[in-house]
Protein backbone atom coordinates (compact mmCIF):
# COMPACT_ATOMS: atom_id res chain seq x y z
CA UNK A 1 0.00 0.00 0.00
CA UNK A 2 1.90 3.44 -0.87
CA UNK A 3 0.74 7.16 -0.94
CA UNK A 4 0.65 8.55 -4.20
CA UNK A 5 0.31 12.33 -4.62
CA UNK A 6 -0.91 13.07 -8.54
CA UNK A 7 0.73 16.44 -9.73
CA UNK A 8 -1.63 18.04 -12.62
CA UNK A 9 -0.16 21.31 -13.73
CA UNK A 10 -2.51 20.94 -17.85
CA UNK A 11 -5.70 23.16 -17.60
CA UNK A 12 -6.69 21.18 -20.24
CA UNK A 13 -9.04 19.00 -17.88
CA UNK A 14 -10.26 15.60 -20.08
CA UNK A 15 -8.77 16.67 -23.64
CA UNK A 16 -5.08 16.58 -21.55
CA UNK A 17 -2.96 14.04 -22.59
CA UNK A 18 -0.76 14.59 -19.60
CA UNK A 19 -3.68 13.90 -17.59
CA UNK A 20 -4.77 10.85 -18.93
CA UNK A 21 -1.05 9.14 -18.87
CA UNK A 22 -1.35 10.46 -14.95
CA UNK A 23 -4.28 9.10 -14.95
CA UNK A 24 -3.12 5.45 -16.39
CA UNK A 25 0.26 5.96 -14.12
CA UNK A 26 -1.83 6.15 -11.46
CA UNK A 27 -4.07 3.18 -12.32
CA UNK A 28 -1.30 0.89 -12.86
CA UNK A 29 0.32 2.04 -9.37
CA UNK A 30 -3.29 1.03 -7.52
CA UNK A 31 -3.10 -2.39 -9.19
CA UNK A 32 0.07 -3.15 -8.32
CA UNK A 33 -0.20 -1.63 -5.00
CA UNK A 34 -3.75 -2.42 -3.64
CA UNK A 35 -5.01 -0.26 -1.47
CA UNK A 36 -3.15 2.39 -1.99
CA UNK A 37 -4.43 6.40 -1.52
CA UNK A 38 -4.55 9.31 -3.98
CA UNK A 39 -4.10 12.75 -3.05
CA UNK A 40 -4.54 14.95 -6.47
CA UNK A 41 -3.02 17.62 -6.22
CA UNK A 42 -4.54 20.49 -9.62
CA UNK A 43 -2.40 23.78 -9.63
CA UNK A 44 -4.81 25.53 -12.36
CA UNK A 45 -7.52 25.01 -9.57
CA UNK A 46 -5.83 26.02 -6.46
CA UNK A 47 -2.12 27.91 -8.36
CA UNK A 48 0.78 28.73 -6.64
CA UNK A 49 1.97 32.10 -6.66
CA UNK A 50 4.90 33.28 -7.98
CA UNK A 51 7.90 33.93 -6.01
CA UNK A 52 7.53 37.27 -4.08
CA UNK A 53 10.00 39.43 -1.92
CA UNK A 54 8.10 38.00 1.56
CA UNK A 55 8.32 34.89 0.39
CA UNK A 56 11.87 34.75 -0.46
CA UNK A 57 13.25 36.68 2.67
CA UNK A 58 10.68 34.41 4.92
CA UNK A 59 12.78 31.12 3.18
CA UNK A 60 16.03 32.35 4.75
CA UNK A 61 14.68 33.45 8.15
CA UNK A 62 15.35 30.90 11.02
CA UNK A 63 11.98 29.52 12.24
CA UNK A 64 12.54 31.11 15.63
CA UNK A 65 12.90 34.22 14.11
CA UNK A 66 9.46 34.10 12.14
CA UNK A 67 6.37 36.50 12.41
CA UNK A 68 3.59 35.87 11.92
CA UNK A 69 3.69 37.43 8.58
CA UNK A 70 6.71 35.38 7.49
CA UNK A 71 4.81 31.77 8.55
CA UNK A 72 2.14 33.48 5.81
CA UNK A 73 4.48 33.55 3.58
CA UNK A 74 5.99 30.77 3.96
CA UNK A 75 2.21 28.60 4.00
CA UNK A 76 1.82 27.19 0.41
CA UNK A 77 5.18 25.97 0.27
CA UNK A 78 5.07 24.83 3.64
CA UNK A 79 2.27 22.91 2.25
CA UNK A 80 3.25 21.48 -0.74
CA UNK A 81 6.98 20.24 1.08
CA UNK A 82 4.47 18.31 3.72
CA UNK A 83 2.47 16.91 0.74
CA UNK A 84 5.79 15.07 -0.91
CA UNK A 85 7.19 14.39 2.53
CA UNK A 86 4.16 12.60 3.44
CA UNK A 87 3.81 10.71 -0.39
CA UNK A 88 5.34 7.74 -1.39
CA UNK A 89 4.98 7.82 -5.08
CA UNK A 90 4.87 11.24 -6.82
CA UNK A 91 3.02 11.19 -10.35
CA UNK A 92 3.49 14.68 -11.96
CA UNK A 93 1.62 15.43 -15.60
CA UNK A 94 4.26 18.09 -17.51
CA UNK A 95 2.64 19.13 -20.89
CA UNK A 96 5.27 20.84 -23.49
CA UNK A 97 4.87 24.55 -23.41
CA UNK A 98 7.15 25.62 -25.90
CA UNK A 99 9.73 23.63 -24.85
CA UNK A 100 9.64 24.01 -20.88
CA UNK A 101 6.82 23.44 -18.42
CA UNK A 102 3.66 25.25 -17.97
CA UNK A 103 4.19 27.97 -15.73
CA UNK A 104 2.00 26.54 -13.06
CA UNK A 105 4.21 23.76 -12.35
CA UNK A 106 7.37 25.62 -12.10
CA UNK A 107 5.67 27.09 -9.67
CA UNK A 108 5.20 25.08 -7.65
CA UNK A 109 8.87 23.72 -8.03
CA UNK A 110 9.99 26.93 -6.87
CA UNK A 111 7.78 26.66 -3.60
CA UNK A 112 9.10 22.80 -2.79
CA UNK A 113 12.82 24.15 -3.73
CA UNK A 114 14.30 25.61 -0.28
CA UNK A 115 18.06 25.28 0.90
CA UNK A 116 17.98 23.98 4.05
CA UNK A 117 14.57 22.05 4.10
CA UNK A 118 14.29 20.55 0.60
CA UNK A 119 18.46 20.58 0.08
CA UNK A 120 21.44 22.03 2.04
CA UNK A 121 24.96 22.88 1.04
CA UNK A 122 27.81 21.34 2.55
CA UNK A 123 31.47 20.95 1.97
CA UNK A 124 30.60 17.72 0.40
CA UNK A 125 28.60 19.96 -2.13
CA UNK A 126 25.07 20.09 -2.39
CA UNK A 127 22.60 16.96 -0.94
CA UNK A 128 19.03 16.94 -1.94
CA UNK A 129 16.99 15.81 1.07
CA UNK A 130 13.45 14.87 -0.04
CA UNK A 131 14.36 11.12 -0.36
CA UNK A 132 13.52 7.49 -1.39
CA UNK A 133 10.35 8.43 -3.22
CA UNK A 134 9.24 7.35 -6.36
CA UNK A 135 8.63 10.02 -9.23
CA UNK A 136 7.15 9.19 -12.31
CA UNK A 137 6.50 12.28 -15.31
CA UNK A 138 3.45 11.94 -17.34
CA UNK A 139 4.76 14.13 -20.16
CA UNK A 140 3.11 14.92 -23.42
CA UNK A 141 3.55 16.69 -26.37
CA UNK A 142 2.54 17.59 -29.81
CA UNK A 143 5.53 16.69 -31.40
CA UNK A 144 7.62 13.92 -30.73
CA UNK A 145 11.04 14.54 -28.43
CA UNK A 146 12.64 11.35 -27.67
CA UNK A 147 14.66 11.27 -30.55
CA UNK A 148 14.44 12.59 -34.30
CA UNK A 149 14.90 16.74 -35.03
CA UNK A 150 13.53 18.55 -31.76
CA UNK A 151 15.09 15.59 -29.04
CA UNK A 152 17.66 18.84 -28.48
CA UNK A 153 14.48 21.02 -27.57
CA UNK A 154 13.72 18.63 -24.70
CA UNK A 155 14.08 21.01 -21.99
CA UNK A 156 10.97 19.55 -20.14
CA UNK A 157 12.54 16.30 -19.15
CA UNK A 158 16.11 17.78 -18.92
CA UNK A 159 15.02 19.88 -16.23
CA UNK A 160 12.43 17.99 -13.83
CA UNK A 161 15.59 15.25 -14.09
CA UNK A 162 17.50 17.96 -12.80
CA UNK A 163 15.59 19.92 -10.42
CA UNK A 164 13.96 16.84 -8.88
CA UNK A 165 16.86 15.31 -8.53
CA UNK A 166 19.04 18.24 -7.20
CA UNK A 167 16.29 18.15 -4.38
CA UNK A 168 17.03 14.12 -3.76
CA UNK A 169 14.43 12.86 -5.78
CA UNK A 170 16.92 10.56 -8.04
CA UNK A 171 14.54 7.64 -8.61
CA UNK A 172 12.72 8.99 -11.34
CA UNK A 173 10.76 7.90 -14.42
CA UNK A 174 9.89 9.58 -17.71
CA UNK A 175 6.61 8.30 -19.76
CA UNK A 176 5.65 10.07 -23.14
CA UNK A 177 2.50 10.78 -25.09
CA UNK A 178 4.17 12.48 -27.84
CA UNK A 179 3.38 13.63 -31.26
CA UNK A 180 -0.23 13.93 -30.84
CA UNK A 181 -0.14 16.60 -33.16
CA UNK A 182 1.06 14.99 -36.19
CA UNK A 183 -2.38 14.41 -38.24
CA UNK A 184 -4.41 11.24 -37.50
CA UNK A 185 -1.73 10.45 -34.81
CA UNK A 186 -3.61 11.17 -31.72
CA UNK A 187 -5.06 7.95 -30.35
CA UNK A 188 -2.08 6.46 -31.33
CA UNK A 189 -0.06 8.44 -29.49
CA UNK A 190 -1.87 8.17 -26.17
CA UNK A 191 -2.40 4.11 -26.52
CA UNK A 192 1.66 4.34 -26.83
CA UNK A 193 2.68 5.83 -24.17
CA UNK A 194 -0.08 4.40 -22.02
CA UNK A 195 1.49 0.87 -22.97
CA UNK A 196 5.01 2.05 -22.33
CA UNK A 197 4.53 2.45 -18.46
CA UNK A 198 6.16 0.25 -16.35
CA UNK A 199 5.86 0.23 -12.69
Amino acid sequence: MKKILHIISSPKGENSFSIKLGNAIVDKLQQANPGSTVQVKDLTKTPFPHLEEATLAAFYTPADSQTAESKEALKNSDQAIAEINDADVIVIGAPVWNFGIPSSLKAWIDHIARAGVTFKYSEAGAEGLIKNKEVYVAMASGAVFSSGPYQSFDFVSTYLKGVLGFLGMTNLNIFRVEGSAYPGQAELALQRGIDSIAI
